[in-house]
């Protein structure tokens, strides 16, 4: 019992000098740069003044970049033609191919006009599917909505209906927000690991079953039973 509670006291005593030394460390380093910035003459502040407004300045002229582009807002363009030019002179492009008929593609315009202003290091378009069938063939798009998610010029990667959105039509922009994100196709600051969907409670959602057999050349809406 003697030797048990002995051990137990110098087990204290090296934890509480760890402690006392951690916290030693941590006020060195504070008494260091303290001294750092005491030492530093009129020259040497105004420099790191000038480096810090250059950094501003520098990420105030992107974002008025990214702008002048037309990132900042959720747009339609008119033509094949455009897209081409659009995907061109942006890094990072979300483009909706979409059908006025189909109801899916509304509820994706929703949360794709909330994204457009949270990420504007990204341009969102939309592009009506029926106006574009060189682009949805060379693009193998058979499903509306369908989301080409565009880096570099290139097409990465694609958000097919809604089966990566948790499945259902009451997904959030949220949900939408990480499966761009998996893309790296915008900047994104949440945990790639946790889908937002399966955090949700899953009362009251009308979950659908959105894989059917799809025809030969022919696109189809996610949200219809006829073919």
């Amino acid at each position: 019992k003697m030797a048990a509670d002995t051990s137990v006291d110098i087990l204290q005593k090296v934890l509480e000098n760890e402690i006392l030394q951690s916290t030693k460390v941590v006020e060195e380093h504070l008494d260091a740069e303290i001294q750092k910035l005491d030492q530093m003459d009129e020259d040497e502040l105004e420099r790191l003044k000038q480096r810090r407004l250059e950094a501003l300045k520098k990420s105030q002229q992107q974002k008025q970049e990214w702008l002048s582009k037309g990132h900042g807002e959720y747009r339609e363009i008119p033509s094949e033609r455009d897209f081409f030019q659009e995907v061109k002179e942006s890094k990072n492009v979300v483009c909706h191919f979409y059908r006025d008929t189909t109801f899916r593609c509304q509820i994706m315009d929703k949360h794709l006009t909330v994204l457009a202003k949270k990420h504007i290091e990204t341009k969102f378009l939309k592009l009506n599917a029926e106006k574009s069938p060189f682009l949805c063939e060379r693009l193998r798009i058979k499903v509306i909505p369908t989301l080409a998610l565009i880096k570099d010029g290139k097409t990465q990667d694609y958000v097919v209906g809604f089966t990566d959105l948790g499945n259902t039509d009451d997904f959030t922009a949220e949900t939408l927000e990480w499966r761009l994100g998996c893309a790296d196709v915008i900047n994104y600051s949440g945990n790639l690991m946790e889908p937002p969907f399966q955090s949700q409670k899953k009362y009251g959602t009308s979950f659908t079953k959105l894989d059917k057999k799809t025809i030969r050349g022919k696109i189809y809406d996610s949200d219809s039973d006829d073919d």
